[in-house]
Formats: structure tokens, C-alpha cells, sequence
């Protein structure tokens, strides 16, 4: 049973460094995208093709 305290107490230790790390990567800007803006004019857009629409076609008996 006393294992179980180990491990427990060891795992939560380990979370709470990691959590620690993430929050200092985040307030330190490692997230922060700073190239993609500048070139999100350059990319191709994506063409948007237009439905038909749904006529009848029709005989012409002249």
C-alpha cells in the first residue's frame, strides 16, 4: 500500500513540473506565431466553384 503512496505522490510531483514548464513556454511567447502572419497573403485561396443552376431545357419547335 505504501507503493501506492510512492508513485502517487512522485506522478502528481511530475505533473506538476510539467505544468509549470508549459506555463513558462507560454508566458516566454514559444506559442506565439509570428510568421504566418506576415505571409498569409501569399497563399493561394481556395476557389469557390458556383453551383448550376437547375434549368429546363426545353424544345424549340419553330
Amino acid at each position: 500500500m505504501s507503493v501506492i503512496y510512492i508513485l502517487l505522490s512522485i506522478s502528481i510531483a511530475v505533473a506538476i513540473v510539467f505544468f509549470v514548464a508549459f506555463i513558462y513556454a507560454v508566458r516566454k511567447g514559444q506559442f506565439d506565431d509570428s510568421y504566418t502572419p506576415s505571409v498569409r497573403m501569399l497563399f493561394e485561396d481556395e476557389l469557390v466553384k458556383e453551383k448550376p443552376k437547375n434549368t429546363t431545357k426545353t424544345k424549340n419547335t419553330n
